[in-house]
């Protein structure tokens, strides 16, 4: 690569500082993996382009005998089978969205991330809804970016697996991911009319896992930290907007997404039990850097940069959204499903407890993991979370 072709903001970039961004626990494999992505990420914004190419190399797996040894596998093959439903006529689309009826908010108001700032406070009532709807907006815009990442991983995923029940199953996901797809960008095209491009974490993240050659990243970096995350983050929203399409359309995608979660434990929680010690290291060392990244996606850049840049600093907009009440929930719920499903494939060692322990993530090692909790599951615990209705 040729420095002298890169951005006058990359060129100055000390060595030092652009690893720093791209790492944090010092495993220089790990930093090998992830620098390109966060190069491409977070400092050449790939995503903000209109389509991007990233590389990939992984064996693709055939499996001539078609052993069918995986029981786990199966069950869960034959639940995705019965579980399938049309996005198009299972989905009541006749529902009319207004960003501005307070009866049906999309956000509410006391649990935005910027609801003690002093400059949104003052605003008029109209120009309040008008923000809600925008972050409404980058939250499902984000949604809709990961599902188009988690589609192309499932596919690779489908490939690279050497269970013949692992690559029946994976052939749902991949419907499952396609429709997940259809429906966010219908939902954002048709009754938002508003959508944001891919946040620069979640570029990075997905940069990453695609272009990652070893099979197992890929089932670690979306069936467990991926579809994880979105477990935690789409039943917070759904708990949150009063809007009824919206929480129908959740309600599918989470029943979706509680079986692709059972899918990546299955497959690693043995594996990783027989790892050589140096190569789960490095898988528990990805997996924090991933989480990391996926707490930074939720910062909402692309939305401070459309309303607020010009007001507040990017320094100041962080800490801001970080100490927010919307955001401390927000985190829980995502990082309540996300941790007890790395202990159980073993990657939350003492070694690593305490990275996630500085950034108050502990405290969720003790919840269920997959598949000990359903998707039935999942969606009583949002509705039993519900806030009160607005007066």
């Amino acid at each position: 690569m040729d420095l002298r072709t890169l951005p006058t903001r990359v060129r100055d970039l000390k060595p030092s500082e652009l690893i720093r961004q791209a790492v944090r626990t010092g495993n220089v494999k790990v930093t090998l993996s992830l620098l390109r992505p966060a190069l491409r990420g977070l400092i050449l914004h790939g995503g903000r382009k209109e389509r991007t190419t990233m590389r990939t190399e992984h064996d693709v797996r055939f499996d001539w005998t078609y052993t069918r040894d995986r029981p786990d596998l199966t069950k869960i093959y034959e639940a995705a089978k019965r579980s399938q439903w049309n996005a198009t006529t299972d989905i009541d689309w006749s529902v009319d969205v207004d960003p501005y009826d307070p009866a049906r908010e999309l956000f509410p108001e006391h649990e935005l991330p910027i609801a003690e700032f002093d400059q949104y406070r003052k605003l008029p009532s109209r120009q309040r809804q008008t923000l809600r709807w925008g972050l409404t907006s980058w939250i499902l815009s984000q949604f809709l970016h990961g599902e188009q990442g988690a589609l192309f991983a499932a596919c690779q995923v489908t490939e690279a697996v050497d269970w013949m029940d692992g690559k029946l199953y994976g052939s749902t996901q991949v419907v499952d991911e396609g429709r997940h797809v259809e429906v966010f960008h219908r939902y954002l095209d048709t009754k938002l009319c508003k959508s944001y491009t891919v946040n620069d974490n979640l570029f990075t993240l997905i940069d990453a896992l695609i272009s990652d050659s070893r099979w197992d990243i890929k089932f670690l970096g979306m069936q467990i930290m991926i579809e994880g995350l979105a477990l935690g983050a789409f039943g917070i929203i759904r708990q949150s907007t009063r809007e009824p399409l919206l929480r129908q359309l959740l309600r599918y995608v989470i029943t979706d997404e509680a079986r692709h979660v059972h899918y990546g434990v299955l497959a690693l929680r043995d594996y990783y039990h027989q790892l050589p010690e140096k190569e789960r290291r490095e898988r528990e060392d990805w997996a924090f850097e991933v989480a990391v990244l996926m707490r930074n996606r939720f910062l909402a850049h692309e939305f401070y940069d459309e309303y607020f840049g010009h007001v507040i600093s990017r320094k100041d907009w962080d800490a801001m959204v970080l100490r927010s009440q919307y955001m401390e929930r927000f985190r829980r719920m995502m990082f309540k499903r996300l941790i007890p499903n790395l202990k159980r494939i073993n990657l939350l060692s003492d070694r690593i407890r305490p990275h996630y322990a500085a950034l108050g993530l502990l405290d969720f090692e003790g919840e269920r993991a997959a598949p000990e909790i359903t998707a039935e599951e999942l969606i009583a615990d949002t509705d039993r979370q519900m806030p009160p209705a607005p007066h």
